[in-house]
């Protein structure tokens, strides 16, 4: 089984971490790096190879689906004329996913401005594209995950003061739907267990804070039960990360990015793994972003794209084995 691993943004920091995850794991798993192997930091063994023999490349050299990106690579500094070929790799990966020629698909930071300055990038982001790509008309649904604990933010890249607009009941019972059958499905949890945070302070203090949670998130969620849904909420979200009261659930489903994103990044900020939901594949990439002013200096740090390939490959395994 070989994961796709797309090059991200040349000049960031996703060619050197590339090659310091294929060190770690090379006696591991497989993996396909997907990009320009005149991009890679210099000295870097690597070789051409497709998805079936990359498992056997792996023990001794980096294996590349090479592409020729057709500029070199300036750590910290993005050329538009990459542009198009990041966009390129991303959408070959998808397809190798999808034909089920590599099991799963993690991948490298990228760098919005640039593709949307070199290729009129129309997507806010990497999971709202590959949403696209795999088609009928889903709504991706991004987890961010460690051994401690998965988070699932309902509303995203929005302002917060867009939010309580954002937050409908439909968007919320898509989120926990999802949430609920990637649990099952991927990580073999049968019974899921989901806690539910409040939108507002104390969860509302029963409407002295705000009414969403008495309008809109307890009836959602009463009905939810009433499925056979195991939920939790709405809680006070200031509550709910400390570790009893994560052992109290399976994943927790948040309001807004930063409700979600500000405990996971301190429970482990290293080796937090974004994981994208309700797609027909699997799909991971590292918690972190191009990191132009560590390119080149040798100090990325590969953690958390070890822990995403690590994860894209056993959930990857696990798809393939239940069908």
């Amino acid at each position: 089984m070989t994961v796709a691993l797309t090059c991200g943004e040349p000049a960031g920091i996703g060619p050197e971490i590339a090659v310091a995850a294929w060190a770690a794991l090379r006696g591991e798993l497989g993996l396909l790096y997907i990009g320009d192997p005149a991009h890679l930091p210099e000295g870097t063994p690597w070789e051409a190879t497709d998805p079936a023999g990359a498992p056997e490349v792996m023990a001794r050299a980096l294996p590349v689906l090479a592409r020729d990106f057709g500029a070199p690579r300036t750590p910290g500094r993005p050329d538009p004329t990459h542009a198009a070929h990041v966009v390129d790799a991303i959408a070959e990966a998808v397809a190798l996913v999808s034909s089920g020629a590599c099991s799963a698909l993690c991948t490298a930071p990228i760098h919005k401005q640039a593709l949307i300055d070199g290729a009129a990038f129309a997507y806010p982001g990497h999971t709202e594209f590959l949403a696209a790509l795999a088609g009928g008309g889903r709504r991706a649904v991004m987890m961010l995950a460690c051994p401690e604990l998965r988070v699932v933010p309902a509303t995203i890249h929005i302002p917060l003061a867009d939010v309580p607009a954002a937050l409908t009941a439909e968007l919320l019972e898509e989120t926990i739907r999802t949430t609920r059958d990637a649990l099952v499905r991927d990580f073999g949890i049968d019974a899921p267990r989901l806690a539910v945070a409040g939108l507002n302070p104390h969860a509302g203090e029963g409407g002295k804070m705000g009414r969403e949670e008495i309008e809109t998130i307890a009836p959602l969620l009463e009905r939810l039960r009433g499925e056979g849904f195991d939920l939790a909420g709405p809680l006070s979200a200031d509550t709910m990360f400390h570790p009893p009261a994560r052992a109290r659930y399976d994943a927790a489903i948040c309001a807004y990015h930063d409700q979600a994103l500000i405990p996971i990044k301190t429970v482990d900020f290293a080796s937090g793994v974004n994981v994208t939901l309700g797609l027909p594949f699997v799909r991971t990439s590292p918690d972190h972003g191009t990191a132009f002013d560590l390119a080149g200096t040798g100090r990325a740090d590969a953690t958390s794209l070890i822990a995403a390939l690590r994860m894209a490959h056993e959930l990857g395994a696990r798809r393939a084995a239940v069908g």
